[in-house]
């Protein structure tokens, strides 16, 4: 394990009677309420001094409650340092209005709108959708693209579109371990990579491989390969907690980084379990 505090790049909080998820229907085993107790029981031996807190894909129009919700919880508990909060980037320019809300909230560093379950993969290219992202860029946030792999060409194209954006890749694109194939998935991550405005979260992956039957030596070549195109200085530690839950524990997801980046320079390990996360949203560990 990391000899020192790491910072978590992705942490999903949410406590369904206060806010509804829909998509909780469809995954029983993580429906229930996870809060900050529930995060420090998950993390075991792990020590985390500070985490992010991603959106939870709130049902419409409770996305600024989410993000007041967190807040709260935030009071209460000093180590949730960032919130990456949904807003309707859908909107174009009328997603100025949301973002200016959102800043008020105060921890608010970055904005996530789900593109992985839109069936068009050219969705996120749309006139709209593009300017929306230019709005958060020009809100001074960071855009999370959360997508599954056969929309990562998009994504690329996405990102080009938006130089002025500073982007954050999660789960390393959502690649398809499952299948155990890794083209196109590879080359594209090395066409993302050659952008210098995007880092990449090396998150949710485990819940990509078969949640019952995965080995390391499964999703190994798909982290090798991430770190291999960005670096250590590009790469983002972050759990998925608890979506993790589905294939994972907390504590097996960091041990099997550990085993991967066995013999890494701790200043590299420091950059990806902590340095790099504060970086990219402006955060100072509690």
């Amino acid at each position: 394990m990391p000899n020192f505090p790491i910072i978590d790049a992705h942490v999903h909080l949410y406590d369904p009677a206060r806010i509804d998820y829909p998509w909780l229907a469809s995954a029983p085993a993580i429906a229930g309420a996870f809060l900050p107790g529930d995060f420090d029981r998950a993390r075991g031996k792990v020590e985390v001094d500070g985490f992010v807190f991603m959106e939870v894909d709130a049902a419409p129009g409770r996305e600024e409650d989410e993000a007041h919700f967190v807040a709260e919880l935030a009071a209460e508990d000093p180590r949730i340092i960032g919130i990456v909060a949904s807003a309707p980037v859908e909107l174009g320019a009328g997603v100025a209005e949301h973002l200016g809300r959102l800043r008020e909230v105060g921890l608010v560093r970055g904005v996530r709108r789900l593109i992985q379950d839109h069936a068009d993969p050219d969705y996120c290219l749309s006139a709209n959708f593009v300017e929306g992202v230019r709005e958060v860029g020009r809100a001074g946030m960071s855009f999370d693209i959360c997508i599954r792999h056969w929309q990562f060409a998009q994504a690329v194209e996405l990102v080009r579109r938006c130089p002025d954006v500073s982007f954050v890749l999660d789960h390393i694109a959502k690649p398809p371990i499952v299948e155990g194939t890794m083209e196109p998935w590879a080359s594209t991550m090395r066409a993302m990579a050659e952008l210098p405005n995007v880092v990449v979260k090396i998150s949710g992956v485990v819940t990509e491989a078969d949640h019952a039957e995965w080995r390391p030596d499964d999703v190994r070549p798909f982290i090798d390969h991430t770190v291999e195109c960005f670096g250590f200085e590009r790469c983002l530690f972050g759990s998925d907690w608890p979506v993790v839950n589905l294939a994972a524990n907390y504590e097996a997801w960091v041990a099997l980084l550990d085993d991967a980046f066995a013999g890494v320079p701790e200043e590299d390990l420091r950059r990806f379990y902590r340095d790099n996360t504060a970086r990219t949203y402006g955060l100072t560990a509690a």
